[in-house]
């Protein structure tokens, strides 16, 4: 057994009792039985200066690490940690790590998980409850809507303290290495009390050859003359990143490193962009970028980990123990292609596994990890897969026969990690139940319990589509109440919105479906379709009010809870349709669009998440056109 090993990481459970804590004591002899007392009672004496035995010195040598370890790791536990004062370019304690999430940003670049302004507003209020560092809210400069969005977070969660500290996230925005991006991700975050500029430009051969078509000296001093801008429009906070650091030349790292940093980059962030890397090989990376770039003591070493061989967590810890203090992740490990490196995985290993990464530490309240994982599956229509690591419904769940005889009789024999820790288990402090006959103040007790802050006019719509379905259901779950706040609060902008449908189906006659819509300009129309099943019946109703070519490119639908009047919650992609007969205007955007709706009726459900997509759809392309070019798309 190693002394190191710590066989329950719970803070809110007792560990079990260490192995020096049950044996006998060295410096006592073993209890005698009665019957063999008789016989050893005149060598008692003599025996305690008898040399001891080779087993017993081994048993003595074992009992005093395990022994000190383990009061090593009580004393450590016990120790309150606070988060240091925030200065861009230092961290005063060595040990604290900082959480960078950007969910909102590369996460939100996952296929088909657009997120509303509301949406982004509502998930960067629950980051910072959870105590993230960082927040990197969007790129500025995709589109005005995304300017907006970041502005409003800036001005809002950038600005109000949380928890009993008082913390208050940095709000950064993504730029390119030109002035164009960096104008308006300053113009974005300079709202905020902590505002962050992170720019980025691509230093691998392959990137630099085929993608920039730029020199390596071109694309230095592109880079130091971007981030001496950054820092000249007032912003004391900027962020640098060598796209495909992990495929770069190492000597062409050092350097174009140091020149930044020269130029007043205050973050020097090593992103694996395609997840190539190896743990050993990046933490090489990070501890050779430590020991080789000239003022890498006035900068802070950052992490990007892509998952693409699922080694992004792997990495991430890698990473921080070489010498990282900035880690970027994202809830539920969402992102480009196989996603990032996941929060709750990350910050639960430094939690967990800490003596093992040389005492390292966050600032993260895990308790808002469960909320915040439901929050951005709800907000995002990416559902985690079951077996998913902390998070997934399989999580703490034992159905082995030998493991559940085990956790009866102790939990930490198959659960490192308590429930409780990730706020897993949630009970109503007031013991209520919402109903049919529920009023508002529970309804709306409960929704700040969930973490949502809604107007008052948000409220009243919310209400109503509440008592909608509590008198169909004898109880209205957690579940229930995120599935109604998504499908009718943190919709987009309403374009085209539904005012009726009605369906027939069955085996004795083809399917049809009637939809009625309201236009933009209020007028009221009505098509009539008939389809393989009533879903497509309604689809193409609503195609032929709508006019936009498109192609459903994901359909699925998920019982928020068991039992037959469950809330049913539809999840649609949709992309424009590009064949060659299809003119529409909308057609020619190389984008995905998401949308979700919920309601007890099947066909409804599935309408209403296709008109949230399609107005997605709209209102992006009516944002295109308010810009002037459409910026290509991002990935560090």
């Amino acid at each position: 057994m190693a002394a190191s090993a710590k066989p329950f990481c719970s803070t809110t459970q007792q560990p079990p009792t260490p192995i020096a804590n049950r044996l006998p004591s060295p410096s006592q002899p073993p209890a005698l039985s009665s019957r063999a007392a008789p016989r050893f009672a005149h060598g008692l004496s003599a025996a305690a200066g008898v040399r001891a035995s080779p087993s017993a010195r081994r048993l003595r040598a074992l009992v005093r690490p395990i022994r000190a370890s383990s009061q090593h790791q009580q004393q450590q536990q016990q120790l309150p940690r606070r988060r240091p004062e925030y200065v861009p370019s230092r961290i005063d304690d060595p040990n604290y790590v900082r959480i960078f999430d950007t969910t909102l940003r590369d996460g939100e670049q996952s296929p088909g998980a657009t997120m509303t302004s509301a949406e982004k507003l509502v998930v960067a209020r629950q980051l910072a409850r959870l105590g993230v560092d960082i927040i990197e809210a969007g790129f500025p400069a995709s589109s005005p809507d995304d300017l907006d969005a970041v502005r409003s977070i800036a001005i809002e969660v950038g600005n109000t303290p949380v928890g009993e500290e008082g913390h208050v996230p940095v709000i950064c925005g993504l730029s390119r290495c030109n002035r164009k991006d960096i104008d308006a991700a300053w113009e974005a975050v300079r709202h905020a009390r902590r505002p962050r500029i992170h720019t980025f430009i691509a230093t691998s051969e392959i990137h630099m050859q085929h993608k920039l078509r730029k020199t390596p000296e071109q694309v230095v001093a592109i880079a130091r003359e971007m981030v001496a801008y950054a820092r000249s429009l007032g912003c004391p906070d900027v962020e640098f990143s060598p796209e495909d650091a992990g495929r770069s030349n190492r000597e062409f790292l050092y350097h174009i490193l140091e020149e930044v940093i020269k130029a007043g980059a205050t973050t020097l962030n090593i992103p694996d962009t395609v997840g190539y890397t190896l743990p050993y090989e990046f933490g090489n990376l990070i501890a050779d970028i430590k020991a080789n770039t000239p003022g890498i003591e006035n900068a802070i070493i950052s992490t990007h980990c892509q998952n693409d061989l699922g080694l992004a967590t792997a990495n991430t810890l890698a990473g921080a123990r070489a010498g990282a203090r900035q880690l970027e992740v994202t809830i539920n490990g969402i992102g480009e292609r196989a996603g990032n490196a996941s929060l709750e995985e990350v910050v639960m290993a430094i939690k967990c596994r800490g003596e093992l990464l040389d005492g390292l530490y966050t600032g993260i309240n895990s308790q808002h990890i469960t909320l915040t994982s439901k929050m951005v599956q709800e907000h995002s229509g990416l559902h985690v897969q079951p077996h998913k690591a902390i998070v997934g419904a399989n999580a703490f769940a034992h159905e082995s026969g030998i493991h559940q005889d085990g956790m009866l009789k102790y939990k930490g024999t198959y659960e490192i990690i308590s429930p409780d820790d990730i706020g897993l288990t949630r009970a109503n402090e007031f013991g209520i139940v919402l109903g049919k006959l529920s009023g508002r103040h529970a309804v709306r007790s409960k929704l700040v319990e969930l973490g949502y802050e809604i107007s008052d006019k948000e409220f009243e719509d919310f209400f109503k589509r509440y008592k909608e379905v509590a008198e169909k259901k004898k109880r209205v779950t957690d579940e229930d109440i995120e599935a109604l706040l998504s499908d009718e609060i943190f919709q987009p902008k309403v374009i085209w919105s539904l005012a009726a449908v009605q369906a027939t189906c069955g085996t004795l006659g083809l399917s049809t479906a009637t939809v009625k819509l309201i236009a933009p300009d209020g007028e009221e129309k009505i098509a009539c379709c008939v389809g393989t099943g009533p879903v497509d019946a309604a689809y193409k109703a609503v195609d032929e009010i709508i006019q936009i070519p498109t192609v459903l490119r994901e359909y699925g639908m998920t019982s928020v809870t068991e039992g037959i009047d469950a809330i049913a919650t539809t999840r649609v992609v949709i992309t424009g349709d590009v064949s060659s007969n299809s003119k529409h205007a909308l057609t020619s955007l190389n984008r995905s669009f998401s949308g979700s709706g919920a309601s007890m009726d099947v066909v409804v459900s599935s309408v209403r998440a296709y008109l949230s997509a399609l107005n997605k759809m709209c209102s992006f392309a009516g944002a295109v056109k308010a810009s002037s070019e459409v910026p290509e798309s991002t990935s560090v």
